[in-house]
């Protein structure tokens, strides 16, 4: 009995031994991975830096040097390297630029905390010591700064292509520069504003022609054409309608087929829906709308020829297929 105590004891002992090293080796863990997506992009950083060919599963190729694109990109599994992620997407959001720079000093500071845990450092006091060495960092990079002031433009192309130096379109930053203050400034308040909120600025990309195309519109573009044969073109002065609803007639929510017997059936379903259709194209001109944007379904047509046969007649323009995605910002400039 007494051996299989003390058999019972050496194990606890044991048992007790690697619970207590284990944390240990998930935090080394954790900086290892953090690490791995560090070095992935630091030979991406600086003017000299080297840009990344990425593959997508669907075959799709992007070149970019990128730091928020790139980690976008690889499917990252480890959750604290998706810690590392989510830093440069916050980055990109709240400074639009040092996406890459937080990246590699992130893996450079768990570097040092690797070195610092292996001597015997306790976690929580290496915690401490970042906040207090960031509170001071803080403070002298106050010092160091300048204020800068909106009105100012010449500060601002300066700040725009010194973004613009380290990516693939460098050699154009001259171009892009005043069309992204432009485009900054016609979103904001110069007076009050502390942020800008991208999404409100729109890019339509188009295959063809070259970067020095670029150019900067004040107001919406559509990728969508106007339908609608004998419809209008062209509307000045317009009042615009937005709908989230098909102009077709409608299905039932099941799989149903209706047999018609005779011809008079048939004749009065297809009055039934050019009534259906007609009622609603005389209530959305009836509002004073001349201009019409439709959304995409994915149930049914959108719109069918016969509406768009009524809005013709009534001088209504019509663009269908509106993406769902870009119903919020067409409404904030259309002041929907």
């Amino acid at each position: 009995m007494s051996r299989v105590k003390a058999r019972g004891k050496m194990g606890g002992k044991s048992a007790d031994y690697q619970d207590k090293d284990k944390p240990t080796q998930i935090r080394f863990s954790n900086i290892t991975a953090a690490k791995a997506v560090s070095d992935a992009i630091r030979t991406s950083l600086g003017p000299r830096g080297m840009d990344k060919m990425i593959q997508s599963p669907r075959g799709d190729v992007t070149i970019t040097n990128d730091g928020a694109t790139i980690l976008k990109q690889m499917q990252v599994l480890h959750p604290a390297a998706k810690m590392l992620v989510e830093l440069s997407k916050a980055q990109d959001v709240e400074a639009g630029d040092g996406t890459t720079s937080v990246v590699v000093i992130a893996g450079s500071l768990l570097d040092a905390t690797a070195k610092l845990l292996v001597k015997g450092i306790h976690p929580s006091m290496i915690a401490d010591a970042f906040q207090h060495a960031a509170e001071k960092s803080i403070e002298i990079l106050e010092g160091m700064s300048s204020p800068l002031h909106l009105s100012d433009r010449e500060s601002l192309l300066h700040s725009a292509s010194t973004a613009l130096n380290s990516k693939v379109v460098s050699q154009y930053s001259g171009i892009l520069s005043p069309i992204a203050v432009d485009a900054v400034m016609r979103v904001i308040d110069p007076t009050s504003a502390t942020n800008v909120d991208l999404n409100d600025i729109k890019i339509i990309k188009k295959i063809g022609g070259t970067v020095e195309d670029t150019e900067l519109i004040e107001g919406m573009v559509f990728n969508q054409k106007t339908t609608g044969a004998g419809g209008p073109n062209k509307v000045e002065k317009a009042k615009i309608g937005l709908v989230q609803f098909c102009l077709s007639p409608p299905k039932t929510d099941m799989e149903n087929q209706v047999v018609i017997s005779d011809y008079a059936q048939m004749d009065r379903i297809m009055k039934e829906e050019r009534q259906y259709i007609l009622n609603i194209v005389k209530q959305i001109k009836k509002a004073g709308c001349n201009v019409l944007l439709i959304q995409k379904s994915i149930l049914r047509d959108a719109v069918n020829d016969l509406a768009l046969h009524f809005l013709a007649k009534m001088k209504i323009m019509v663009v269908k297929d509106i993406e769902r995605e870009d119903i919020e910002f067409i409404c904030k400039v259309v002041s929907i």
